[in-house]
């Protein structure tokens, strides 16, 4: 009698049995020549620090793996428990449909084949193994590797496409090299989202599955490498490598509370997309996803997505349910069989996204990890936009005159990842990634901004340091979302869109309450400036505080003078902000910079995380130097005149001058700029047309901001700028 043949099936981001195109194809294989059906999930050698695994006084025969730029862990502790509950909870749902899951680690070729060669000893020779496609250098190498081992032992490979996206590859027209390098030119192929994706996959019925082969049957792990029998003693092995983060790392806050308290698994995947739609959040998802405190003021799906617990058609159809009004489950929400609305039409914009980011790694390849980006790839470029001016902590690649030295940028970064930088927003996001793995995509892209473009530092050390920590952390989108914040992605706007992270504070920490949580030294400073920036309070307050000696304060990484209108706000809205200074460190090196003259906001809301919104005038602002140093202008503790005199503002080079006249600044919330004098805007907007005026409305004192926080140009010959902008790492 013939002996039984095995499927082995490899899982890797397909942590799921509901619209997983490999168990829905095992499933029909039932009574074929696949009679025994072996599921295996491998944690990689090459991602994550097996050491946990080993029994005391033995070695790990694998170096943990860490990052080529910053030298970091691959998989910190936050992810590495999320990924080994989502594969405890695969496990639990393989067994309740009567089959299971082997659970290994090492290098998943060897595992394979080691795997192969036992079941083949014990009367069950393997017949195919099955993947799924993902991208990834690493993800590849491993299915060629798979592959090439296959042909070595006489058993079929097949490689079967990655489905748990929005719209299908094989639905989108053209090759990944014909992929529009803007988002807004894909979207609008893309038209209507709601009616391209394809249907989900029906998971497997109980007993449909080819039969899980007895324990003995199964070859065990390798030595050195012992595999825990429960959930807590997976977590544990995998946890215990990387619990320590830093050197001295920072207790939990005091009263902090994490925004991604959420189990890794399909199982909490579909608790958490029909607790979305049942409470009304998706509904309300366009209006929240900007929040940066709290569990529901975006969806907390990007973790499940990464890791293939929940698929990007599942919440689609989920929402069809809800919008079609064909699940009763949801008749009492608001919304319920009215059709698409904002907040649905927001989330399908975000998948969408994640789709784009992975198209845009399939068409790039390995540029995705090079510092000149897409940008340095593309023909389209000049050599001139293909130079790279970015700072090192490397002695070796630094170039001879660079400022501050590859020492001080070390200390920089080191600082930059414990959130001792002294800009609030920026820590407050560094710490919340330190203690909970999750951080909001506001402030994401804040913090890639800050580095990139504000610091001048080498991006790739904060998207090394995202890899390392995120619980979400998805290649593609990580990466690809790094380089479109850092100008040498695919944004249009490329190095120009900056974002000021004082204005952004004011603007989405309205209270102080986001960077007060988690940075609690400034928790005592009553004044919004104060807290967002610790050097700008006075000494009295300092000392009060116990900060007047505190690093945040006496070597600030960035200075950011922000002056706060004494004029009273109208009609119950938020005073108006506006810089003072001359030159900073931008107008020093004759660039549009971060704060220097022409800079700006970059963070629009009037798309999917501002991609599509318009151009924000933002608050012009004036910079030290990316040391530390002190930047001409007045203190912002100092009360601010209603207006400049004689029209003139800003001094040294690229401020805003006017002609004269009177009202100089009308300091209201809307309305930006609003000056009677016959001024103009003399700033170089990096290829915006002058125009009459340099885009001075009506005649107007140099340009005329549409909505504090929001709105674009407006005025004779500076037309409507757009913005098709954000670091969508995640869904929400």
């Amino acid at each position: 009698m013939e002996s039984a043949k095995a499927l082995l099936v490899v899982l890797r981001k397909d942590l799921r049995v509901h619209d997983n195109v490999v168990f829905e194809q095992a499933a029909s294989a039932t009574g074929s020549e696949f009679n025994i059906l072996v599921p295996l999930y491998v944690f990689s050698a090459q991602q994550m620090d097996l050491s946990g695994f080993v029994p005391g006084g033995a070695e790990n025969p694998y170096p943990a793996p860490r990052s080529r730029v910053g030298r970091y862990p691959r998989c910190g502790r936050h992810r590495a428990e999320f990924i080994g509950s989502a594969v405890w909870d695969l496990k639990k749902s393989l067994e309740a449909l009567e089959s299971g899951l082997v659970i290994r680690v090492g290098i998943i070729a060897d595992v394979v084949r080691d795997l192969a060669k036992g079941l083949e000893k014990n009367g069950h020779p393997v017949g195919a193994v099955w993947m799924t496609s993902h991208e990834g250098t690493e993800e590849k190498a491993d299915e060629k590797a798979v592959a090439s081992l296959c042909e070595g032992i006489g058993a079929q490979c097949k490689i079967w496409e990655d489905e748990k996206y929005f719209i299908d590859d094989r639905d989108v027209a053209g090759e990944p090299k014909d992929l529009a390098n803007v988002f807004t030119t894909y979207r609008k192929d893309c038209e209507p989202l709601r009616e391209k994706p394809r249907p989900v996959l029906p998971p497997p019925k109980l007993g449909s599955l080819p039969k899980f082969p007895e324990s003995s049957v199964i070859p065990p792990q390798g030595a050195p490498f012992v595999i825990p029998e429960t959930e807590d003693g997976l977590r544990d092995a995998l946890v215990k490598p990387v619990a320590s983060i830093l050197e001295n790392q920072p207790k939990f806050p005091e009263g902090a509370k994490s925004a991604h308290p959420f189990k890794g698994g399909e199982t909490y995947a579909r608790s958490r997309l029909h607790d979305l739609i049942e409470s009304g959040k998706m509904k309300e998802y366009k209006d929240t996803r900007n929040g940066l405190t709290g569990t529901d003021f975006s969806t907390k799906l990007s973790a499940y997505l990464s890791h293939g617990c929940i698929t990007a058609r599942q919440i689609h159809h989920a929402l069809l349910g809800y919008e079609d009004g064909t699940n009763e489950a949801y008749e009492k929400v608001d919304g319920y069989g009215a059709g698409e609305n904002e907040g649905t039409k927001a989330i399908r914009f975000e998948l969408l996204w994640r789709d784009y980011m992975r198209l845009c790694h399939q068409k790039f390849g390995d540029t995705l990890f090079k510092l000149a980006g897409f940008k340095g790839a593309g023909a389209e470029y000049s050599a001139e936009e293909k130079k790279s001016k970015w700072k090192t902590a490397d002695e070796k690649l630094a170039s001879e005159d660079q400022q501050p030295d590859p020492k001080r940028i070390a200390e920089i970064i080191e600082r930059f990842n414990a959130g001792t930088t002294g800009m609030g927003l920026i820590d407050a996001a560094q710490r919340e990634l330190l203690h909970t793995g999750y951080v909001s995509n506001r402030a994401r892209q804040n913090v890639a901004s800050f580095l990139a473009k504000h610091l001048e530092i080498d991006w790739r050390y904060g998207a090394e340091w995202y890899e390392y920590l995120l619980v979400d952390y998805d290649v593609s989108s990580n990466w690809a979302n790094w380089q479109y914040v850092s100008g040498v992605g695919n944004d249009p706007r490329g190095e120009l869109r900056i974002f000021n992270p004082v204005k952004q504070s004011f603007d989405y920490d309205k209270k102080g309450d986001y960077v007060r949580s988690w940075v609690p030294e400034v928790g005592s400073l009553t004044k919004l400036e104060n807290v967002f920036q610790a050097w700008t309070a006075s000494e009295e307050d300092l000392k009060t505080a116990r900060l007047d000696d505190n690093i945040m304060v006496t070597d600030a990484i960035r200075r950011i003078t922000f002056v706060v209108c004494s004029r009273p706000p109208q009609s119950g809205k938020r005073p108006f902000f506006r810089r003072r200074g001359g030159r900073g460190e931008a107008a020093r090196s004759g660039a549009s910079g971060p704060e220097g003259a022409g800079g700006n906001d970059g963070a629009a809301d009037n798309g999917p995380d501002g991609r599509e919104g318009e151009q924000r005038t933002g608050v012009p602002t004036s910079s030290g130097s990316s040391a530390g140093g002190e930047e001409n202008g007045q203190s912002p503790q100092q009360p601010t005149p209603h207006g400049p005199a004689a029209g003139h503002h800003g001094g040294g080079m690229g401020g805003y001058r006017g002609g004269g006249g009177r009202g100089g600044y009308q300091g209201q919330h809307r309305g930006g700029y609003q000056g009677r004098g016959g001024g103009y805007h003399r700033g170089n907007w990096r290829g915006y047309p002058h125009g009459m005026g340099g885009g001075a409305p009506r005649g107007g004192n140099g340009f005329r901001g549409a909505r504090y926080g929001g709105g674009g140009f407006q005025g004779q010959g500076a037309g409507r700028g757009r913005w098709d902008a954000g670091i969508r790492q995640h869904d929400g």
